[in-house]
């Protein structure tokens, strides 16, 4: 024992993640001991603190000077690129925890009302009531469906909706920021794991659609299985072939090894699977849709930026760092992985009648995109990506808040025919829909135009002419159905019946309006943000 190593932590370059995964168990301590009235405003609070003061820790870091290091006996790199996706997902989380927050648009909240909180009755009647019909209906919100706020037939004081939530949130973005800067690939699948089961739980807790949302919830949970699977079983593989699950020995092993390199592209194919599960790229997309529909929006605002961000940041590391010598072995087939996100995005988009799912198709296509940034293998791809997991992020946070405004009798009217005329009855929820479909669209002046273009140079730069010509036109398909949402809002008449457009809150107000100046800056002043992601190299 007195001889024993023991593994060395640099407290400083891990001061993030700590931060928020002990913030997450504080969150958890807090919804046991703390009176029910407070609970909520004290939970969104701790969450508040706990991501700004996270972040505040990596932009020290960042500005510091601090070399690059590799801690936790090699389990962590903690480098510029894992920096910038920290940084990255934390100023994401921010507007993404306050539309979880909100309950000025859906009156009680987005999430499923504690039965304890409510009471053995009222609990019984809303159970009752939920049974009865597939969630959502009227006859079920007067019932006691309708979430912890407003009063049950008791006279019960209105209480505040469910706060748990903030924890499973924190313990999300942990995992998030332990996958992007795991360094073997052990560390990345426990991280993979801790970031979904919060997801998996957050997808089946909406209050209305019930039936809907816990459908979501089990087909996100069944299929993150099947690919955490893949995962498992190419991880395995790895080991057999390099010895290893550290991303730079098996890096070494792939460029020396005399072993049959049978093993080695069997464990990367199952791998890969694994991370573009995660990632939404097509064809391995097949959850998104559904997951993004029948989620509460403000999850899938949070899963649709943030799990992106982390899975990418994965994806880069992985292909740099362990198979950067194999490149010309693997790229071919990622190229038909690629122009099959591509192409299923924008083709699959242009036939949704729901506004959740084009956007989860576009999802999809922008996958692709950022596909051709991570195949690059060069400084010029990895800093492109970067900036584009940075703009994407912001703009689809935004995006889904404005979505949550457009409300039925039932609660949200995804469907296209309720944005009929929307510029008219609400011009400027429709101007900033106009401005952030644009930004999906790449057009010029938004941040979308400016990371479309970076990923298309560093692809082009890096020999994938024929790729960046395929991801054109695809662009170009895709901008029909941005541009004909925008034709509905402007050039169709409202129904006298149709549905209206709440007034949103402070923390949605805030979380749209950060969102869509930020896809505005990036867009007119972009060089800040590159400037940043120019010269990051990963550690190993």
């Amino acid at each position: 024992m007195t001889g024993q190593a023991f593994p060395s932590v640099d407290y400083g370059a891990l001061a993030p993640v700590l931060i928020v995964l002990g913030g997450a168990c504080v969150s958890v301590l807090l919804e046991a001991l703390l009176p029910l009235r407070v609970r909520g405003r004290t939970q969104l609070g701790l969450t508040l603190t706990v991501v700004a003061a996270a972040l505040v820790a990596v932009i020290v870091r960042a500005t510091s000077g601090a070399a690059p290091v590799s801690t936790l006996a090699g389990a962590l790199a903690v480098d510029g690129p894992a920096l910038f996706l920290w940084g990255t997902l934390l100023a994401l989380a921010v507007p993404s925890v306050l539309l979880l927050a909100d309950r000025s648009v859906e009156p009680g909240g987005a999430f499923l009302a504690d039965p304890v909180a409510l009471g053995e009755a009222e609990a019984a009647e809303q159970r009752v009531a939920v049974g009865a019909r597939a969630g959502g209906s009227s006859s079920a919100r007067s019932s006691g469906g309708g979430g912890r706020t407003g009063r049950s037939a008791r006279g019960q004081t209105p209480v505040e909706s469910q706060s748990e939530i903030y924890a499973l949130v924190l313990f999300a973005l942990g995992g998030m920021l332990v996958f992007c800067a795991s360094d073997d690939l052990l560390t990345m699948f426990v991280a993979l794991e801790v970031l979904s089961l919060p997801l998996y739980l957050l997808c089946g807790l909406a209050r209305r659609r019930r039936l809907m949302s816990q459908e979501s919830a089990v087909k996100y949970f069944l299929l993150g299985a099947f690919s955490s699977a893949f995962f498992l079983y190419g991880l395995a593989l790895l080991y057999g072939y390099a010895d290893s699950v550290k991303l730079s020995d098996i890096s070494l092993a792939a460029a020396g090894s005399l072993r049959p390199d049978s093993l080695l592209f069997a464990g990367l194919a199952l791998l890969v699977v694994g991370l573009l599960f995660k990632a939404s790229v097509g064809p391995f997309h097949t959850w998104t849709p559904d997951v993004y529909q029948g989620a509460p929006t403000s999850v899938t605002a949070f899963m649709a930026a943030c799990t992106k961000v982390a899975a990418f940041g994965a994806i880069l590391r992985v292909f740099t760092v362990a198979f950067g010598s194999t490149v010309w072995e693997w790229r071919g087939v990622l190229w038909v992985v690629a122009i099959a996100s591509m192409v299923i995005g924008a083709v699959l988009g242009l036939t949704q009648t729901d506004v959740k799912r084009m956007i989860a198709y576009s999802s999809v296509a922008h996958a692709g995109f950022l596909l051709l940034g991570a195949m690059a293998i060069t400084p010029q791809g990895l800093s492109a990506t970067l900036f584009y997991l940075l703009a994407y992020g912001f703009t689809t946070v935004a995006l889904f808040g404005l979505v949550s405004l457009v409300r039925g009798p039932d609660g949200e009217a995804t469907h296209l025919s309720a944005w009929a005329g929307l510029g008219k009855r609400a011009p400027v929820v429709a101007a900033a829909v106009t401005f952030l479909m644009l930004a999906l669209a790449g057009i010029p002046l938004t941040s979308g135009f400016t990371a479309k273009f970076a990923v298309f140079a560093a692809a082009l730069a890096d020999g994938m002419a024929p790729l960046v010509i395929v991801a054109l036109v695809v662009s170009a398909v895709a901008a029909f159905f941005y541009l004909r949402l925008i034709v509905l809002m402007y050039f169709s008449e409202p129904a006298a019946d149709g549905p209206t457009v709440s007034v949103p809150g402070p923390f949605t107000t805030v979380a749209i309006t950060l969102g869509v100046v930020v896809t505005l800056l990036l867009g007119v002043v972009p060089t800040a943000v590159l400037g940043w992601a120019d010269g990051l190299s990963f550690l190993g």
